[in-house]
């Protein structure tokens, strides 16, 4: 049910041609700029997929393609839609189509902006500037003169170099809706007098232009005072902001003879010190050691406001007794005024075209759709535009350059096994030097530390108790025994033998008998 569906395939000359209009009273052409229907180059997406594009930069461009039959807009719905791709991004240009007015004009002269059209919808941006426009011409009834009816806060348009989905829809009931990549941007209505300027309607009065401010017409809110027109005798205007501190003293230790800079005593001129070239050489100054606990130099007091400053006389100002306001000129019925309900239903429209300057080229277009159904305009967009999203996406995913995801911190072990002594160190002083602020914090930060030391203190406190213990517990050793003397050492012999020879104790008898 399309009016006008475009995917530039086979035959696709047949149905655009660029225009060879001519600057006014010249031979130069005013559009110099390339048109080829050809694949994208950045992120191509979908092979063999092809689209028209822009092939000059800062050059104008203008192309149009007639519809099979005037398209008759009134009580119907709208879609405009199409995509843009901005393979080299857009700096200042526009990528918006036009929907040209179907009138004699159209058929007998050459495309240029000098051609009447309909709507104007599509992104432009230049610097700052960056929106989608939704221009709708209308004419009036009473003047016979056309006017462009702007979208106030339009949305702004992507600049990606991806392919992205433009489409406009005007209602029946005189609202409309803008979407980008299928999501609503903005909507409202083309009665509201606040959503396009001018607005569709014109005010119902105007100010009489011929109406002009009486010569007796007090404006002025506020007139000088006349009972305080001269300065007061006491005002001295001459009085300064600031004056010296009358109650400030000089320090008893202050040294007005000393300069509170000196030159360096231990600078040397340069080897290279030219007097001739460089001048007479002046060593640095440094600050007087002399002073460091007092000052030096010219004492001055410290400044303080000055109590009598008034500044410049102004003569006060009082209420205008006279004063009758701001003036406007008086309203007038609007002789231009008329009732616009259905901008909606626009003049029959007979070609599409793209009216173009631009600072980049490769802007393509493709998948142009106008016609009367949303639901067919959607069901385009997902087959078509969602399809070819989702590979250009993916190949400006791959394209992008590999950052390297950032390698955990070495754990604690991992530190102390590189370098068990500098890192048992440096664990050490940092926590020494926190235990000394906050020892909590210190044991939480540093666990490890706080255990290692913990334990060595003990094991050190073990040993040092332990010796003690052993040093105060233990008893003196037994003297060695004396070498015996001969006689001595007889008189155990003879004892042992006599031992020997004398008859057992009656204990041992039994107990040898008990053996026997």
């Amino acid at each position: 049910n399309a009016v006008f569906w475009e995917q530039f395939t086979e035959g696709w000359r047949e149905r655009w041609k660029a225009s060879n209009a001519k600057k006014s009273g010249s031979e130069e052409f005013s559009y110099i700029g390339r048109w080829a229907v050809e694949e994208p180059k950045v992120f191509p997406g979908l092979k063999g997929d092809k689209g028209l594009v822009v092939k000059d930069k800062a050059a104008h461009h203008a192309i149009t393609a007639k519809f099979p039959e005037p398209l008759d807009n009134t009580d119907k719905t709208l879609v405009i839609q199409y995509e843009v791709k901005l393979q080299n991004g857009l700096e200042c240009g526009g990528a918006y189509l036009k929907l040209l007015t179907e009138d004699e004009t159209l058929h007998a002269e050459e495309f240029s902006d000098k051609t009447s059209y309909q709507v104007m919808f599509g992104p432009d941006k230049c610097g700052a500037t960056n929106k989608v426009h939704l221009i709708i011409r209308r004419k009036s009834p009473i003047t016979g003169e056309y006017e462009e009816k702007h979208l106030i806060g339009g949305p702004r348009a992507s600049v990606n170099k991806l392919s992205n989905l433009y489409t406009l829809v005007l209602n029946p009931d005189q609202t409309f809706e803008i979407r980008i990549n299928g999501a609503t941007s903005i909507a409202g209505s083309l009665l509201d007098d606040t959503t396009f300027n001018p607005a569709f309607s014109p005010p119902k009065e105007i100010e009489d232009p011929e109406d002009s401010k009486p010569d007796d017409w007090v404006d002025e809110e506020t007139i000088p005072d006349p009972i305080q027109a001269n300065k007061p005798d006491d005002w001295d205007e001459d009085e300064p902001y600031q004056i010296p501190d009358p109650d400030a003293v000089k320090p008893e230790d202050w040294d007005e003879s000393a300069e509170e800079f000196i030159s360096d005593p231990e600078a040397e001129k340069p080897e290279d010190w030219d007097d001739e070239e460089d001048g007479e050489w002046v060593p640095p100054l440094i600050a007087n050691p002399e002073c460091e606990d007092h000052g030096c130099g010219v004492w001055t007091p410290n400044s303080i406001l000055n109590p009598k400053f008034k500044g410049k006389w102004v003569q006060p100002r009082i209420a205008n007794p006279d004063y009758k306001g701001p003036w406007q000129p008086r309203s007038i019925a609007n002789p231009g005024y008329y009732e616009d309900y259905k901008p909606a239903d626009l003049e029959p429209i007979g070609a599409i075209g793209f009216e173009l300057w631009t600072m980049q080229n490769d802007i393509l277009f493709d998948n142009i759709y106008v016609g009367h159904s949303l639901e067919e305009a959607e069901k385009i967009g997902n087959t078509t535009y969602i399809v070819k999203f989702e590979v250009e996406q993916a190949e400006e995913k791959a394209s992008r350059p590999k950052v390297e995801e950032p390698q955990a911190p070495p754990t604690t072990w991992e530190q102390f096994k590189e370098d068990p002594i500098n890192f048992s160190i440096q664990q050490t002083k940092m926590f020494y030097t926190f235990f000394q602020r906050d020892p909590i914090f210190a044991i939480r930060t540093y666990p490890e530390t706080a255990a290692a030391l913990g334990i060595a203190i003990v094991t050190v406190l073990s040993i040092f108790f332990g010796t003690l213990l052993t040093l105060f517990s233990s008893k003196p050793s037994p003297a060695p025994p004396k070498a015996a003397s001969e006689s001595e050492t007889k008189a155990e012999t003879e004892t042992v033998a006599e031992s020997a020879d004398a008859t057992p104790t009656e204990t041992t008898a039994k107990r040898r008998s008990k053996k026997n």
